[in-house]
């Protein structure tokens, strides 16, 4: 089928390291060409080629709009020490160490498969040797993981769906543990929308902001120009009338 002329084309950049077709244990590097995909926020895109890691039927991650565009924000802010729970497709973890900003990656992943993978992958070997030298990958869970130093930015990334009930608090347990100056973990926007909407509080930026202050976590994201309104076109697109238990949807 061939794609309308006026359909945009998606193109990113960040960087986005080469993915070699790859099956090492339960798990799967997979590669596609021309998808139809909405992105987090943006519209929908023809994304000519794409990877997949893959396990069984799931996909656990992938170089998709959808995808990128609920991580970057982590990315774009990243400084100091940064921690990733989860390593995935290691995409946020070596964006990040090609930061100036950032000094150190920590990645704590609790599946060896994954992580045997990833040296076969050796995404590390695509960085210049400055921005190769800050990562460092543990084995390790994220639940009870605890830094031996300080941490600047805590991003969390463990769950296979975009949505699910107890994740604040899930992360509230991983942030008393680490202590990290800010926080950004996967799904955030969507979490801040159940929880505003909840609280009876419009997805404005007042609304987000007392949100984020009742959810009692150092969030980072709202100082971008235009948050508000990616919150918001996150939600449309992607909630799926997943709210929070009684509450009463916006219309």
């Amino acid at each position: 089928m061939t794609p309308p002329p006026d359909l945009p084309v998606f193109a990113y950049d960040l960087f986005l390291p080469v993915y070699r077709p790859l099956h090492s244990g339960t798990w799967t590097v997979h590669h596609g060409r021309n998808l139809l995909c909405q992105g987090y926020w943006s519209p929908p895109m023809l994304v000519e080629s794409f990877t997949a890691l893959m396990r069984g039927g799931d996909t656990w991650m992938s170089t998709t709009p959808m995808e990128l565009e609920s991580q970057e924000i982590g990315v774009r802010l990243a400084r100091g020490h940064v921690v990733v729970f989860g390593l995935g497709m290691g995409w946020s973890a070596v964006a990040s160490a090609l930061r100036p900003e950032v000094t150190a990656v920590t990645v704590v992943e609790r599946d060896p498969e994954v992580i045997a993978l990833h040296r076969e992958l050796d995404l590390a070997a695509q960085l210049p040797p400055e921005a190769r030298d800050k990562l460092r990958v543990i084995e390790g869970d994220a639940h009870a993981w605890r830094p031996d130093g300080p941490v600047d930015l805590l991003m969390p990334d463990i769950w296979l769906p975009l949505v699910s009930d107890g994740r604040v608090e899930e992360v509230r347990a991983m942030q008393a543990n680490v202590g990290a100056g800010r926080v950004y973990f996967w799904g955030q926007e969507l979490e801040i929308a159940r929880h505003a909407v909840a609280a009876g509080r419009a997805l404005d930026e007042d609304g987000i902001q007392a949100t984020i202050a009742a959810l009692d976590l150092p969030l980072i994201g709202p100082e971008l120009p235009g948050y508000a309104e990616r919150l918001r076109q996150a939600t449309e697109r992607h909630m799926r009338g997943r709210w929070l238990p009684g509450t009463v949807p916006p219309s």
